[in-house]
């Protein structure tokens, strides 16, 4: 019999690099992998192909070259980066160009790796928190929002997965300890003393390649995926014992974290406040039990930290 192509996007990337490896290692062979990236000659493409994947290319702003990538694929893993570029308005096309492609070459099954609408919990007349680019309250949470509808319009069976912060933010997007003007470490988030759902990457590629080997069991499902809950406090208590000296946490009011001023501060400062203001619900939504159902290999903050910790830049 012949594999069934799982076709993914960003396989160079962190989620669907997680995803990448997971189908690779896996020993049933039931799948193969088909990477789709812009850069097929690059150092991580090329890792890939050698792994026994075969490397397509295409671009999600060139929705022609995602058609052809896609056809002859059972699954599809769609994903969209906000962090290249910023734009909401790109993010939806984006999500809706995956859809479409995904619809006109008839996968069976794709997942689309998306987030809550903010606007329904906040609307845009509330003040709260600011509204941004004059149409969203978490930028990169709504817009992916607006491309759910277009997978169900274009006829795609499709599991609307949630994912998490990732662990791996500490070591790549500048959530790691910062130096406080008392000279000690500190985590400055504004969740006050709410919890957060984390997961490590791989961690998101194996328990979407979970719910892929599932089949139709998830199909039309929205699916939250997560290895830990951890408040501030919890955070930085893992931290400090895995780095070996005290590390605290720093809670600030989500105006001052949008006020920090690096590029995206604002909608990481409204996200934050989200999911700090709706955190009984954030988590419902993202379930440790389904998730460990999905992947038994799931890792806490904790065992992540073991393998990793070394890898977290600490300020001077």
């Amino acid at each position: 019999m012949s594999k069934k192509i799982i076709a993914v996007t960003g396989a160079t990337g962190a989620q669907g690099g997680g995803l990448a490896r997971a189908i690779l290692r896996d020993p049933s062979g039931e799948f193969s992998l088909r990477a789709i990236t812009r850069k097929p000659d690059s150092d991580k493409a090329k890792a890939l192909a050698a792994a026994g994947a075969e490397v397509v290319a295409a671009d999600l702003d060139d929705p022609a070259s995602l058609r052809a990538a896609f056809t002859g694929a059972w699954g599809a893993f769609c994903l969209t980066n906000f962090w290249e570029h910023f734009s909401g308005k790109k993010e939806t096309e984006q999500g809706r160009a995956l859809a479409a492609a995904a619809g006109a070459a008839g996968v069976q099954h794709a997942i689309w790796s998306t987030f809550e609408d903010a606007r329904k919990y906040v609307p845009l007349t509330d003040d709260r928190m600011p509204t941004l680019q004059g149409e969203y309250k978490v930028a990169h949470f709504d817009a992916k929002a607006d491309a759910d509808a277009a997978f169900t319009e274009a006829g795609v069976p499709t599991t609307f997965l949630l994912t998490s912060g990732y662990y791996e933010n500490f070591i790549h997007f500048g959530w790691g300890p910062q130096r406080m003007p008392d000279g000690g470490l500190a985590l400055v988030f504004c969740l006050d003393d709410a919890k957060m759902p984390m997961i490590g990457v791989e961690d998101i590629g194996k328990c979407a390649f979970g719910i892929f080997k599932q089949g139709s069991a998830y199909l039309g499902k929205t699916v939250g995926v997560a290895g830990d809950h951890l408040s501030g406090g919890e955070m930085a208590a893992a931290l400090t014992k895995a780095l070996g000296q005290p590390v605290a946490y720093n809670a600030v009011p989500p105006d001052v974290y949008r006020s920090f001023g690096f590029p995206g501060a604002d909608d990481v400062g409204n996200m934050f406040q989200f999911k700090r203001d709706f955190n009984e619900i954030y988590r419902q939504h993202r379930s440790l039990e389904e998730s460990r159902r999905l992947n038994p290999e799931l890792q806490t903050l904790e065992a992540w930290l073991e393998d990793n910790a070394s890898k977290i830049p600490l300020p001077a």
